[in-house]
Order: structure tokens, then sequence, then C-alpha cells
């Protein structure tokens, strides 16, 4: 019986431990993520920004008779 009870009170320890260790890992995926999805909306402001100068240049171009 006492066997048994440290058999299972180990099983606990480590599925504490491992409960531990994937609570760690989705914070620090939770934290990478939100850090992708602020450059996302950085890079997109980027984009449009770049869109919006390249549309004004090409304005700019005369536009020739054929």
């Amino acid at each position: 019986m006492d066997s048994e009870l440290s058999a299972l009170e180990a099983k606990v320890e480590q599925a504490a431990a491992h409960l531990k260790q994937l609570r760690e890992e989705g914070r620090e995926l939770r934290q990478q993520l939100a850090a992708r999805a602020d450059e996302n909306v950085r890079l997109a402001e980027k984009l449009a920004a770049a869109k919006a100068r390249i549309e004004a240049l090409l304005k700019q171009i005369p536009e020739t008779e054929a």
C-alpha cells in the first residue's frame, strides 16, 4: 500500500511539473503571438504608406498617346 501511494505521489508530482512547464510555454507563446501581431500591424502600416507613395508617383507620370 505504501509503495502504491509513493508511486501515485510521484505521478502527481510529475503531472504538476508538466502542467507548470506547459503553462510557462503557453505564456511564452502568447507573448510571441502578441509581438508578431504588433509587428504585423507595423508592417501593414509601412506597406500602406509605400503603396500611397507609389500611387502618388504614378500620378505624376504623364500619360503618352499611342
